[in-house]
C-alpha cells in the first residue's frame, strides 16, 4: 500500500467532518438571530405565570422574597441581578459573536481555497521519508482531536440547539437529544482535559519561540514575498496554535471542571463566570481549529500523511521546515525500504511481482 493510498481515507474523513461543521454552522446561524429578535422569549417561558403588574414591581427595583435580590448566592428569588447580568452577557455578546467567529472562519477558509487553492509542493517528491511523529504522539493527537470535535459539536448544540432542533423535532425528541448531548459533553470533557495536558507537555520543547519565528510571520508563512521562511520542527503558525491551546485551552479545561463538578462549594457568581470563560474560550478555539484542520489536510500537500503514517517526504520537510530538515536529513529512508519494513513487522507475505 502506498503512502498516498494510506492517507486518502483520513483525508476524506476529515473533509467530511469539515463539511458537517459547515452545514451545522449554517443552520445554527439562525439561533443567534432568533435569540436577538425576541430576547424576552426565554424569560417568558421560564416564568409563564408572571403578569405585567408583577414585572412593573420587579422593574422598580423592589427587593424581597418574591421580587428582586442583589445577592449573588440567592437561589429562590424571581430575579437575581448577577444572574441577569450573566444572561445578558451570554445572549447579547458571547452567543452571537461566537457564532460569527466560527462562521467567519469557515467563510475565510472557503474563500481562500477558491482563490488560492491547496498549497502544492514546489519540488517533486524524492521518495525518501523522514520520521516526524512517533506512534505515541500520533495516538495522542488523534484521540485529542476526536474528543475536541465531539466536544465542539455538542457544545454548539448546547449553545444553539434549542432554537434549531426543538421546533423541528418537538419537545420529546429535543429533550432526548439534549440529554445525550449533555452527557457526552460532561463526561468526555475531563478526559479531553487530561489528554490535552499530556500532549502539551510532550510537545513543549518543540514549540518554544525562536528568533526566526518573527521572519515566518513577516512573510505570512510563505504567502508574502519569494521563498519560504525558515522554520524548525514547528513553524510560527503551529507555535501560535500550541500556545493558544496552552492558554485558552487550559482556561476552557479549568472552567469546564468548575461547571462539571458543582458539588465542591462553588458560589453562583463563580459558576456564572466559569460559564462565560468556558464559552468564549471554546468558541474561539473552535474557530481557530477550523483553520488548523484545513491547513493540515486539504490546504497543504503532504501535511496529513505526517500525522497518519508518521513520515513525511524530504521535499515537504525541506520546503516547510528547512531548519529541522538540515538536522535530520541523514536519517531519510527510501519509501520502498520503509514499506518493506512495515510489511515485515506485520508478518505479511511479499506481494507477487507482475511479469
Amino acid at each position: 500500500m502506498s503512502i498516498s493510498t494510506m492517507r486518502a481515507g483520513p483525508s476524506r474523513l476529515l473533509l467530511m467532518l469539515m463539511l458537517v461543521v459547515l452545514l451545522a454552522s449554517l443552520v445554527l446561524a439562525q439561533t443567534a438571530l432568533a435569540q436577538q429578535a425576541d430576547p424576552g422569549r426565554e424569560a417568558a417561558f421560564a416564568v409563564p405565570a408572571v403578569d405585567a403588574d408583577l414585572w412593573r414591581q420587579v422593574k422598580s427595583g423592589e427587593t424581597g422574597p418574591n421580587y428582586r435580590d442583589s445577592r449573588t448566592d440567592s437561589t429562590y428569588n424571581l430575579i437575581n441581578e448577577s444572574g441577569e447580568t450573566w444572561r445578558q452577557i451570554r445572549d447579547r455578546w458571547v452567543s452571537p459573536f461566537g457564532l460569527i467567529a466560527v462562521l467567519g472562519m469557515i467563510a475565510v477558509i472557503a474563500l481562500f481555497y477558491l482563490v488560492v487553492g491547496s498549497k502544492k509542493l514546489d519540488e517533486p517528491r524524492t521518495g525518501r521519508k523522514l520520521l516526524r511523529w512517533s506512534l505515541v504522539i500520533r495516538s495522542l493527537h488523534w484521540t485529542v482531536a476526536t474528543l475536541f470535535i465531539l466536544l465542539a459539536l455538542t457544545g454548539l448544540n448546547l449553545s444553539y440547539g434549542k432554537s434549531v432542533f426543538r421546533p423541528l423535532f418537538g419537545d420529546g425528541a429535543w429533550a432526548a437529544m439534549m440529554s445525550g448531548t449533555k452527557l457526552i459533553h460532561n463526561y468526555l470533557g475531563p478526559l479531553f482535559g487530561v489528554l490535552l495536558v499530556i500532549l502539551l507537555l510532550r510537545l513543549l520543547g518543540q514549540n518554544l519561540p525562536k528568533a526566526h519565528d518573527l521572519q515566518w510571520f513577516a512573510k505570512g508563512g510563505g504567502l508574502v514575498g519569494k521563498g519560504h521562511p525558515d522554520a524548525g520542527f514547528a513553524n510560527g503558525g503551529e507555535k501560535v496554535w500550541y500556545w493558544l491551546l496552552a492558554t485558552a485551552g487550559l482556561a476552557v479545561i479549568v472552567s469546564g471542571f468548575v461547571l462539571d463538578f458543582p458539588n465542591y462549594g462553588q458560589a453562583r457568581d463563580t459558576m456564572q463566570w466559569a460559564n462565560i470563560i468556558h464559552a468564549v474560550g471554546a468558541l474561539g478555539l473552535t474557530a481557530v481549529a477550523l483553520g488548523h484542520i484545513y491547513i493540515g489536510t486539504i490546504g497543504t500537500e503532504g501535511s496529513l500523511e505526517g500525522m497518519t503514517t508518521g513520515y513525511v517526504d524530504e521535499s515537504w520537510a525541506k520546503e516547510h521546515h528547512n531548519l529541522w530538515y538540515e538536522e535530520v536529513k541523514d536519517q531519510a529512508i527510501p519509501e520502498e525500504q520503509l514499506a518493506a519494513g512495515q510489511q515485515a513487522s506485520r508478518g505479511d507475505e511479499p506481494a507477487p511481482r507482475s511479469s
